[in-house]
């Protein structure tokens, strides 16, 4: 389903329309509230993309405008918002489009006045805006691209048009003034999709007069406040252990929690180490997910343990360095061509027989079989375009395997979104 906005010379009105079936656009019936449609988000950490913005405003205002807009709806629910990198997937994108633009004739552009902006209910994840409007970030002149970027968010969200005539998702343009934008209206229909925000039942709301000056906004200043520390706590300084398993699920360690984070990088709450793997000790070293049998390997010291799901294979921890393998590792990786764990300690690696307790004959070997990474690694990973990724406290190496030659490097909470550090991608706290 499509939302649009719409300025009537007469009366400005924002209207909805359902591009599948193409009906004349109509003006929703009267309720008490913005009351959610039905479609919602299944996750709580959302990416975005702007994808293009009107060339006579200034990139960095259009995007602290952007920021700000949705980081407006995540201070009063459970929502978190990040920034995706150019090049990878987002979950909602924001363009701006000139005309028919294959959205349905009903729903193309007109130039300035009439049709402002349309979005899509979850879980299509889009907002076009008519290139062509007199866009601007003032509160006296133009449309002010901020109230309509906050609107259409709210659309993208899963929320419909208020019959409540102060609140921001009431289907009229909403000029910015000096009261708070969102009004309770707009927080209690968001907030019974998604839930109240972490940490309490409290709802930041801040006046309009706040929004008028994106292009001198400062981000880690605002009344005094001090920018929050947000996000899960290994993105704030590093890990003990990762791995992945066949679902591409990740599970981070960090002394004795880790957390789960998804493919398109949901991340849990943290969890106790114990309750998953019963007898495990805190600050694991390596940590490797057999892509074979799913059985997680742990090691640490001259220690190893191996899980099936949380119930232990081997009854009590088994002392690895009888076979070989070397007292605490750096790292453990499953690595798909030979079907085999490799753990790296120093600037040497060891690929150990089916089973974990045993280092296969000829090794170990040099790091320099991996061409172009460092000695000391934290952890590594296989992903499922075939590549590797290895971490080292806040950088990562980017490995083609046909090659085994680092092709790319980083850091990763900022440049690899699927690592669940949503707050690093986002641009700092706004508000």
């Amino acid at each position: 389903m499509c939302v649009c906005i719409r300025i009537q010379q007469s009366r400005p009105s924002w209207r909805s329309t359902d591009i599948s079936v193409n009906p004349p656009p109509v003006v929703p019936p009267p309720r008490d509230s913005a009351m959610p449609s039905g479609n919602k988000w299944y996750k709580r950490h959302l990416s975005y993309r702007l994808v293009n913005w009107p060339q006579h405003l200034p990139e960095p205002a259009v995007r602290g405008a952007v920021r700000a807009a949705f980081q407006l709806w995540s201070n009063v629910s459970a929502l978190e918002f990040w920034e995706a990198p150019a090049t990878g997937p987002a979950d909602i994108r924001l363009t701006f489009f000139q005309g028919d633009h294959n959205d349905g004739l009903s729903n193309a552009f007109d130039g300035p006045g009439g049709a402002l902006a349309h979005a899509f209910l979850p879980r299509r994840g889009e907002a076009h805006f008519d290139r062509d409007e007199r866009w601007s970030l003032s509160r006296r002149r133009g449309r002010n691209l901020f109230v309509v970027l906050a609107h259409e968010i709210g659309h993208t969200l899963g929320l419909t048009h208020s019959a409540a005539p102060r609140a921001l998702m009431a289907p009229y343009y909403k000029r910015l003034g000096r009261d708070a934008l969102l009004s309770w209206d707009d927080v209690l229909a968001v907030q019974s999709l998604y839930g109240k925000p972490q940490g309490g039942s409290g709802a930041i709301q801040l006046p309009g007069k706040l929004f008028t000056d994106f292009e001198a906004w400062d981000p880690h200043r605002l009344q005094g406040r001090r920018p929050e520390t947000r996000g899960p706590k290994y993105c704030h300084s590093s890990f003990d252990a990762i791995t992945v398993d066949g679902q591409h699920r990740l599970y981070i360690f960090q002394g004795n929690q880790f957390w789960e984070v998804t493919a398109d990088g949901n991340v849990s709450e943290p969890h106790p180490l114990q309750k998953r793997w019963a007898g495990l000790p805190p600050h694991i070293e390596a940590a490797v997910v057999s892509l074979e049998d799913g059985d997680f390997y742990f090691f640490k010291g001259s220690r190893c343990w191996r899980f099936q799901g949380p119930k232990p294979v081997w009854g009590s921890p088994q002392l690895c360095r009888a076979g070989g393998l070397p007292p605490h590792p750096d790292a453990a990786l499953f690595f798909p061509p030979l079907s085999r764990l490799i753990l790296f300690k120093g600037a040497r690696y060891y690929v150990l027989a089916r089973g974990g307790l045993q280092v296969e004959p000829y090794y170990p070997r040099g790091l320099q079989d991996w061409g172009g990474v460092p000695e000391e690694v934290s952890g590594a990973l296989p992903r499922p375009d075939g590549s590797i990724i290895f971490f080292r406290d806040d950088r990562y190496w980017h490995l083609d395997q046909a090659k085994l030659r680092a092709t790319a490097s980083g850091r990763w909470a900022t440049e690899l979104p699927w690592m669940g550090c949503w707050h690093a991608n986002s641009g700092g706290t706004l508000f």
